[in-house]
C-alpha cells in the first residue's frame, strides 16, 4: 500500500492514510457524526501526539485507555465523541492484535474472495455492513486489493464509476459528485418518510 489518497484533504494526513493500512482502517472507523476530512485527518493527529509517524496496533490496544481518551480528546480533538472513538480504536487494534498479530494487512493478504474479506472486515469492532462494503470497495478501488468477486461483495459500493461514498474520492471534483449523491439521498430519504412510505 503505497498511494496518495483524497480523505482528509491534509497533505501529510493524506499522504499517511495512503501508506498505512491501520491508519486507513482508524479514519474510516471515525467516519461517523463527523465531516469526513475530520475523520480521517484523525490517524495523523493521533500519530502526531504519540510521537510517531505511522499508527501500531500493538502500541495503541497497549496504551492507557485513560491517557488514550486524553490524547484523543486535546484540543482540537481527534472527534466529536473522542473517549468513545478512543475506546473503539483501543478494540479494533485490540482485535488485530489477537487475530492478526497486528498487522492489518493480514485482513486481505491471504484472501481468496471478496465475501470472505467483506466478512472478516465485518468482524472488526465498529465495523458494520455498510462501513466493511465501504472499507472493501475503498481497498478494490484506491489500494489495488481486489480478491475475486470485490465488486459484487462491496455492494453498490463496488460499482465502477459510481460516486457514493469515500471509496470513490479521488480529488476535489469527486468529492463534489460524492457530497451532491449524499444530499439527494437524504432528500430522497426525507420525502419517504414525509409520504409516509
Amino acid at each position: 500500500m503505497d498511494v496518495t489518497l483524497h480523505l482528509a484533504q491534509q497533505p501529510e494526513a493524506d499522504e499517511l492514510l495512503g501508506r498505512s493500512p491501520l491508519a486507513a482502517l482508524v479514519g474510516m472507523l471515525l467516519d461517523q457524526q463527523v465531516p469526513m476530512e475530520w475523520a480521517f485527518a484523525g490517524p495523523y493527529t493521533i500519530a502526531q501526539r504519540m510521537g510517531a509517524d505511522d499508527l501500531d496496533a500493538h502500541e495503541i490496544a497497549a496504551y492507557g485507555p485513560e491517557e488514550f481518551a486524553a490524547l484523543l480528546s486535546a484540543k482540537p480533538a481527534v472527534h466529536r465523541y473522542p473517549g468513545s472513538m478512543a475506546k473503539r480504536i483501543q478494540q479494533l487494534c485490540q482485535y488485530l492484535v489477537e487475530h492478526y498479530d497486528g498487522d492489518p494487512t493480514a485482513l486481505w493478504k491471504d484472501v481468496a474472495t471478496g465475501d470472505e474479506l467483506l466478512r472478516r472486515l465485518k468482524d472488526l469492532p465498529g465495523y458494520g455492513p455498510q462501513k466493511a462494503q465501504i472499507f472493501l470497495a475503498l481497498l478494490g478501488k484506491q489500494l489495488g486489493v481486489r480478491p475475486k468477486g470485490w465488486r459484487e461483495a462491496a455492494g453498490a459500493y463496488g460499482e465502477a464509476k459510481s460516486y457514493r461514498s469515500v471509496a470513490d474520492i479521488t480529488g476535489p471534483e469527486s468529492l463534489a459528485k460524492v457530497r451532491a449523491h449524499k444530499q439527494e439521498m437524504k432528500a430522497a430519504a426525507k420525502a419517504a418518510k414525509a409520504s409516509g412510505n
